[in-house]
């Protein structure tokens, strides 16, 4: 029987042409402020504001004769990116404020995407903290410490859903669920910014972007750039939720997506933009292109530079970032009628709205004290909270008779490409790092294990064969070095090594670069060097772990079959050799959970947790079966579900009890369960709450993150975690974009990954 909807203003839930927030400065002061500025200005000047070229030939001492310091003194820069130092940043600065006519000061931008000097997991490993204070203080350290260099606004979070491991740039999100995605984008947002009217108060806090805009990560084949389709209800109820998120937060900016929504890039969709972004979700901060947005319109075919800017101006784009679309064509435009002077007052007042927040106009050196950036960047206490957060994000995937924790004694053999590489360590997009000063993971497992043990180290293969693609996988100098040698010499050397040793390290999988932009890949396993590596080191008799450097999920069938214990450590930042020694000999019990499936083989994907059943699916327990939802070939299971994650020690899970079998729309029931530590360590578990809609007007999934409860609990302890469940919990977009809930049964599921839950059900009147 079809259920009731319970929708719109019945019970005060807001459809999607309701839920409009007025976007009006509640700050009288600085309306004043900015009409009396904007009085002043030409035409010119106000499409000036909404420019954002690159840094390009500026160097200190040298800003008033570069080619963009004639433009900035012409009133024809709104801001600049990645400069990297305070004193370039303050020479350009003066330019502005002293040089051109109304002095208005610059932005500065900055991709600090998982830290500055001091580099924190890629945003993939991170997420799988599952750890909110420790995401949100990780953003903290970058603000101060780009601040004290004379950034004051961060391209980041990238918030972009994805469950195609093919995509390169899933290594900088957080993975495939929208909740964890939404609760990751506030925690770094008020880790940048600070919060509520307190936010920008300091020197010491930066303006976030939150980016791609929208829906970046679902592009066609895993490839970078490409085509995004989908139906709007799938938008709103598996991607949207992230970027919507940061908005709540109180975001200051967002970046447009490269993809196209709809049909129309993203760049020039004016649904996107204006009607969901300002009007539905009440965004009042400002929106900046990718890198080229504008002027790759033209390859998508909707026009040329002059038509594709006119376009992006009136669908609610601020500011230009490269192209110089709006700087070049926007007057003609405005001449022609094609543009109103109030798009483009629109634009440029928001330009000007971020840098009064930031306090710019107040002191335009707010954030070039030169004394901060030699006292606040790569600090011994900043280090240390990278080393620690790092070890929270690794993720134990395998570990057969208690292969790990290593004993710090004996002889232990460290092989692989990735062993002795500390520029390797921080991952793709650490533009700020510098590379001389990681640890490879031989100096870190030295420096953990003191003289108790003995590291012997050979690098044992290339990182591929195919030596042009390593080349193809380079960027911001980090190459590993190519040995010369023929993959036999180079192996038999790590084989000789392994002959004395009592364990052996393995350290293989991708080099930084990948994965991130533009470093998708259509095979995702550890390359057949590698592999042919890992057997041989196998066959020796040795215990073996393999330490997975990865940006992605990987294909890691046969390893899991053969190998004793896997250890992933994503890319951990400039902290992370160490980070790795400290899980490896056990002084830090692994507490990482997976936020991306992993699946079995590439043909599953995409493959994620939150998927639908169709009208046959496969029956519980079944590989195969005739006329059912299926593979030939292979079951449907992933490989690793979403939130897994082993311990050095067992978490055992009790039934779920309900409070109540049944709620009404302005109740609550209180899901429990008992976890206990029935192992001999202490260590921390991510419990976490699923819940099902059993029965709805349209299809839903099999189970939605609903909570997550990180909790430390001591060996032999039990503890019990609560989860409060009412109506608000239970909403969707339903087949007319109303945002709802409906009367039914529900399944409430608590465990320790998607896959291995208890469960107990509830109805909802």
């Amino acid at each position: 029987m079809k259920r009731l909807l319970i929708v719109a203003l019945s019970l005060g839930i807001l459809s999607l042409s309701a839920q409009v927030k007025s976007s009006v400065s509640e700050d009288p002061k600085m309306d004043k402020f900015i009409n009396d500025l904007m009085k002043k200005m030409t035409i010119e000047e106000k499409i000036g504001q909404l420019n954002l070229p690159s840094s390009g030939d500026i160097t200190t001492g040298q800003a008033k004769s570069s080619n963009i310091a004639d433009k900035i003194k012409k009133g024809q820069v709104g801001g600049l990116f990645n400069i990297k130092g305070v004193e370039k940043i303050k020479d350009v600065q003066r330019v502005a404020v002293e040089e051109s006519r109304l002095k208005i000061p610059l932005i500065f931008g900055m991709d600090v995407i998982h830290g500055y000097e001091t580099v924190f997991p890629i945003p993939l490993g991170l997420s799988c903290s599952w750890d909110m204070a420790a995401i949100e203080q990780s953003a903290r350290v970058a603000a101060v410490e780009a601040s004290a260099d004379g950034i004051c606004w961060t391209f980041s979070p990238m918030v972009d859903i994805s469950r195609d491991p093919r995509w390169g740039r899933v290594s900088e999100g957080n993975g495939e669920d929208p909740y964890l995605g939404g609760q990751i984008a506030k925690a770094m947002v008020r880790g940048y910014q600070g919060i509520g009217d307190k936010a920008y108060s300091s020197n010491n806090q930066i303006m976030a972007c939150v980016k791609h805009y929208a829906l970046y990560g679902a592009g066609e084949a895993g490839r970078d750039y490409n085509t995004v389709d989908m139906s709007r209800q799938r938008m709103f109820n598996e991607y949207m939720y992230p970027y919507q998120a940061a908005v709540e937060a109180g975001v200051g900016s967002a970046m447009a997506s490269f993809n196209e929504v709809d049909g129309i890039p993203a760049t020039a969709n004016k649904w996107l933009m204006t009607d969901v972004l300002r009007k539905q979700w009440g965004f009042s901060g400002f929106v900046v292109t990718d890198y080229t947005g504008i002027s790759e319109m033209i390859d998508h075919g909707i026009g040329n530079l002059q038509t594709v800017s006119a376009r992006a101006l009136k669908a609610g784009i601020d500011m230009d970032m490269v192209s110089e679309g709006f700087l070049t064509t926007l007057k003609k435009s405005y001449d022609e009628g094609k543009v109103t002077e109030a798009e483009i007052n629109a634009a440029c007042r928001r330009i000007l709205e971020a840098k009064y927040k930031l306090g710019l106009f107040a002191d335009p050196y707010k954030y070039c004290d030169v004394n901060r950036a030699k006292k606040e960047i790569y600090t011994n206490e900043h280090r240390a909270v990278a080393r620690k957060i790092a070890s929270e994000s690794f993720v134990l995937l395998k570990n057969a008779n208690k292969t790990l924790p290593l004993k710090k004694e004996g002889t232990i053999a460290l092989v692989g490409p990735l062993a002795n590489s500390g520029s390797n360590m921080p991952g793709t997009w650490s533009v700020a790092v510098n590379l001389d000063k990681p640890k490879s993971l031989l100096d870190g497992l030295k420096s953990v294990a003191g003289n108790s043990a003995s590291i012997v180290y050979a690098k044992g293969s290339n990182l591929t064969a195919d030596q042009a693609l390593e080349e193809r996988a380079t960027m911001f100098g980090r190459s590993l070095g190519r040995d010369d040698r023929t993959e036999e010499d180079l192996r038999n050397e790590a084989l000789e090594i392994a002959k004395n040793a009592d364990v052996i390290v393995a350290a293989l999988g991708e080099s930084s670069e990948f994965s991130g932009e533009s470093s998708s890949r259509t095979g995702i396993g550890i390359p057949d060097v590698q592999q042919r590596l890992l057997k041989e080191l196998l066959k020796t008799g040795k215990p073996v772990v393999l330490v997975l450097f990865t940006g992605r999920p990987m294909t890691l069938t046969w390893e899991d079959e053969n190998v004793p214990a896997i250890l992933n450590v994503w890319f951990g930042g400039s902290e992370a050799a160490e980070a790795i020694g400290d899980v490896l000999f056990g002084d830090v019990n692994p507490s990482g959970k997976l936020t991306t499936t992993f699946p079995q083989n590439i043909g599953q994907v995409p493959l994620f947790y939150n998927h639908k059943n169709t009208g046959r699916p496969l029956g519980e327990g079944k590989w195969f079966e005739k006329f059912r939802s299926n593979y030939l070939d292979v079951s449907n299971e992933p490989l690793y579900p979403f939130g897994y994650g082993l311990s050095y020690t067992t978490f055992d899970y009790s039934d779920v009890k309900l409070t109540s079998t049944t709620i009404d729309a302005n109740g609550e029931l209180t899901a429990s369960v008992t976890v206990t530590n029935n192992g001999t360590v202490d260590g921390s578990e991510v419990v976490q709450l699923y819940i099902r809609d059993l029965v709805g007007s349209v299809t839903r999934p099999v189970k939605e993150l609903k909570g997550f409860d990180k909790v430390f609990i001591k060996a032999g302890e039990s503890k019990i975690i609560d989860f409060k469940i009412n109506s608000e919990m239970l909403k969707f977009y339903n087949y007319d974009l109303q945002y709802v809930f409906e009367p039914g049964e529900f399944e409430v599921m608590i465990g320790g990954n998607s896959r291995d839950v208890k469960s107990a059900r509830f109805t909802l009147n």
